[in-house]
């Protein structure tokens, strides 16, 4: 017998299975038949929800900032955190939740991709930047943070942690990669005008 879904459990399927094969074929030999085939749908069902693969992967990344968001939005309004435990889960809370979408980021590593990945990480920035500003001006009426400059910092810091972490663009050595985590925290205690030292708990979240 013939299951009826609805239409974004369907769409969430086809995006599942969609980036299993990214990952596991590469985007570019990746066709719309093997999607076709590993969901089990017809072309007509594929083509109601996507016009092309290139439309499917840009649904991927969205879906993963939509997610991030999310769970910053949430973990923003716990009252029982503080604001410097709200900034370091907020940062958790965008690394990958399990192994695909670990290595998911290799696909848009792929030369064709690099359009979407810039894409996505000016979404993270745009995004995730007023929900962590909100968290910031509490830091800052906690005397936690000091900076008369909350949103252009937290710009700052997104942004170079999105850089300087990436695989795509550094491929740090283990004791480079450790280097640069102490560095970033210490910049982060700098621009944010907290105590030296206050923010160390956050090397897990970069690593």
């Amino acid at each position: 017998m013939r299951v009826i879904k609805e239409p974004e459990v369907r769409k969430n399927e086809i995006l599942d299975i969609s980036e299993k094969l990214f990952v596991r074929k590469g985007f570019d030999k990746t066709t719309v038949n093997d999607i076709l085939n590993a969901a089990g749908i017809a072309k007509g069902t594929f083509y109601y929800y996507f016009k092309s693969k290139e439309e499917v992967l840009d649904a991927i990344v969205r879906r993963r900032i939509n997610e991030g968001l999310e769970k910053a939005k949430v973990i923003a309004a716990n009252s029982t955190l503080d604001a410097g435990e709200k900034l370091l889960a907020v940062i958790m809370a965008q690394k990958p939740q399990n192994p695909v979408q670990g290595e998911f980021t290799s696909v848009l590593h792929e030369q064709g991709n690099a359009l979407l990945h810039q894409k996505m990480l000016t979404s993270y920035v745009t995004k995730l930047s007023p929900v962590l500003t909100d968290i910031i001006i509490e830091g800052i009426n906690q005397s936690i943070f000091k900076t008369d400059f909350p949103r252009e910092s937290i710009e700052l810091l997104l942004t170079a942690a999105l850089v300087i972490f990436d695989d795509a663009y550094f491929r740090w050595s283990a004791e480079e990669q450790t280097r640069r985590i102490n560095a970033f925290i210490c910049a982060m205690e700098r621009i944010l005008g907290a105590e030296p030292g206050s923010l160390v708990h956050f090397a897990g979240a970069f690593g």
